[in-house]
C-alpha cells in the first residue's frame, strides 16, 4: 500500500470523492486550466491545492500522472 492510498483511507468519504474527483480532472484539457496548477521550482512538477490537500503530478505523453496526494505541511514539498 503506498502513500496516497492510506491517505485515501484516513479522510472522510466526502473529501475523499472531491479528491478523487479533481484526479478525474487533470486530463482534460479545459478544466485544468480551471484548477490553476503551478509548476515547482527546479523540477518538471507541478502542484494543484484543494483545501489542505495537495496534488503534485507530471506530465508524460500529454498525460498527468499522479507523483503524490498530501495533506498540506511544512514537509510537502520535501522529498519529491
Amino acid at each position: 500500500m503506498n502513500e496516497t492510498e492510506k491517505l485515501l483511507r484516513k479522510i472522510t468519504k466526502h473529501e475523499r470523492d472531491e479528491l478523487l474527483a479533481l484526479i478525474d480532472s487533470l486530463n482534460i484539457k479545459a478544466e485544468l486550466s480551471l484548477l490553476h496548477p503551478s509548476k515547482l521550482k527546479g523540477s518538471d512538477l507541478y502542484r494543484i491545492r484543494k483545501g489542505k490537500f495537495r496534488i503534485i503530478f507530471h506530465f508524460e505523453n500529454n498525460k498527468a500522472i499522479i507523483d503524490s496526494v498530501r495533506f498540506r505541511n511544512e514537509k510537502t514539498y520535501r522529498d519529491i
